[in-house]
């Protein structure tokens, strides 16, 4: 072994004795060395397969580990180029051809090519590829318009599509679109997500379960160098253990900051507090398909009754905003600027109510007990239970475990009125196709669980979806945005901001629109 491998070695040995260290520290004990940054998460990843997975809590080392075709410009969800230098669409929309970055290697020394993108795709979308058994790709989906992937050049590929699909860019910049390495894939089957092969500035180093997973700066990049030489998340579930492994220095980076603990970090000698809004909706779906809500002026009601605002500023210590229809402020010209939220108005829900017959109805309200961007799913389902009966509105409220939750609702309400959800997203097609299109219905596999159903709401994010001119895309989700206000299939209750905290030694994050978590302008001091 020459002098170069042995000091590698070394390297390797004295970084995983090091991160073992801090792994092993208790809170007060010592600070986190200076080239590294220890994440506190909420849960360990499920899988560090960007196309196996759904959840931001894996999202955030996803992202540091690999790249998409695009990336969301810094500050925005526009999307920009990333592996690919640049890309043409055709006249008719149906065909975009991309033109990849020179000189980009994977991880494992591979080469990232057309033919890396052409093995990416196919066994997304091809049930037939070899390789199609490492998933499922719950997401996949995001891509199906995908028809062909045609290898135009060792560094120019074509994607074809069955029809114009405006959202395509920004799911490539989303973990879905992720390139992964053909080698490590046909290698290690569905163990690589336990052994992740990307291009990113980071590469995996290990994963000990239940206590980090470890990623080191990648020498090989082909951009800028990371400050970081190396990474750790660690999931830490209880809350109140994350804010005390904070304050005792045990981390430097804490990720959703649980609403009533940001005031223990409002010293910015010791701490600095990141907020930024994100596409975030927290509503309440209302069954549109039977019983009393299937009455839009029950359903207005029920919206004029919860008081929005109280229950951002007390349950939710104004870690959150009120929003006012399904697509977020951070989709930009998509959003309606002047949608107002339904007021607080009780004497006009009641009125609603009269007018519908609908005094005295009993209501079940499903809320789970807690999961991802669920915010304080019982303390809220609590207090819009005590708003409904101030207009005369009975809540029953039944509770489930997460995933038990997750499975009662997404097939259909049956038989309850209402239910709480959350949903992060990307694009501004993504909620409205996948939650309130009539083809979305839960038998039929989809989101729409309150059997919400509008031909004109149909058209609308049809037609949108496959408009290329950004402007005129972008008015299609401003009327989208008002009629669903209009219509009130759900009650939109809550928007939460991202929160993040850092040590005071942490210096160049920024919280993204996208919730990822980019770690490769980060430094310590």
């Amino acid at each position: 072994m020459g002098r170069a491998a042995t000091g590698f070695t070394i390297c390797v040995l004295s970084l995983a004795l090091g991160i073992a260290a801090l792994v092993a520290t208790g809170p007060g004990r010592t600070a986190t060395p200076k080239d590294t940054l220890v994440v506190g998460q909420m849960a360990e990843p499920k899988s560090l397969d960007p196309a196996t997975v759904t959840a931001a809590n894996d999202f955030r080392i996803l992202a540091n580990l690999f790249e998409g075709l695009a990336r969301f410009r810094p500050g925005s969800l526009e999307p920009a180029p990333a592996l690919a230098e640049r890309w043409e669409m055709s006249d008719d929309g149906r065909a975009y051809t991309f033109h990849l970055r020179p000189g980009v290697r994977f991880h494992d020394g591979t080469a990232f090519d057309a033919e890396a993108v052409r093995f990416n795709f196919a066994r997304l979308l091809d049930p037939k590829h070899p390789n199609a058994d490492a998933g499922p790709f719950p997401l996949a989906f995001f891509l199906a318009p995908v028809t062909a992937v045609e290898v135009v050049g060792p560094l120019t590929v074509r994607l074809k599509l069955d029809q114009p699909y405006a959202p395509l860019l920004a799911h490539l910049a989303y973990p879905i679109g992720y390139m992964v390495s053909p080698a490590a894939v046909k290698a290690e089957g569905k163990g690589f997500g336990r052994a992740p092969v990307g291009t990113g500035p980071f590469r995996f180093e290990r994963w000990e379960s239940g206590r980090q997973v470890a990623l080191l700066r990648n020498e090989a990049y082909w951009g800028d160098q990371p400050p970081l030489a190396r990474v750790a998340f660690r999931p830490i579930p209880d809350a109140n253990a994350r804010t005390s492994e904070m304050l005792a220095g045990g981390i430097d980076l804490m990720v959703e900051v649980p609403p009533d603990q940001l005031s223990s970090f409002r010293d910015p000698a010791r701490f600095a507090l990141h907020e930024a809004p994100a596409p975030h909706l927290w509503f309440l779906i209302l069954n549109a398909a039977e019983g009393p809500l299937k009455d839009v002026r029950v359903r207005r009601a029920v919206n004029l009754a919860i008081d929005k605002r109280t229950i951002v500023e007390n349950v939710l210590s104004n870690a959150a905003t009120v929003p006012a229809g399904p697509i977020s402020p951070a989709f930009g010209a998509a959003h309606d600027p002047t949608l107002e939220p339904y007021p607080h108005d009780p004497e006009r829900a009641r009125a609603l109510i009269r007018e519908a017959s609908a005094e005295g109805a009993t209501l079940t309200l499903l809320a789970a007990e807690g999961g991802s961007g669920m915010l304080e799913p019982l303390a809220m389902a609590t207090a819009i239970q005590a708003d409904l009966a101030r207009v005369g509105l009975k809540a029953v409220i039944e509770t489930f475990e997460w995933n038990a939750y997750l499975a009662r609702v997404n097939g259909g309400l049956k038989g309850a009125a209402m239910a709480e959800m959350a949903w992060a997203t990307n694009d501004p097609d993504t909620l409205p196709y996948l939650a309130l299109r009539s083809e979305a219905a839960a038998d039929k596999g989809g989101f729409n669980a309150g059997g919400f159903s509008d031909p004109e709401l149909d058209r609308l994010i049809d037609a949108a979806r496959k408009e290329t001119d950004a402007e005129a895309r972008a008015g299609l989700y401003r009327r989208i945005d008002r009629l669903v206000h209009d219509a009130a299939p759900w009650a939109f209750v809550a928007s939460a901001k991202q929160t993040a905290v850092t040590a005071a030694s942490v210096e160049g994050l920024t919280l993204e629109p996208s919730s990822l978590l980019e770690l490769k302008g980060v430094s310590k001091r």
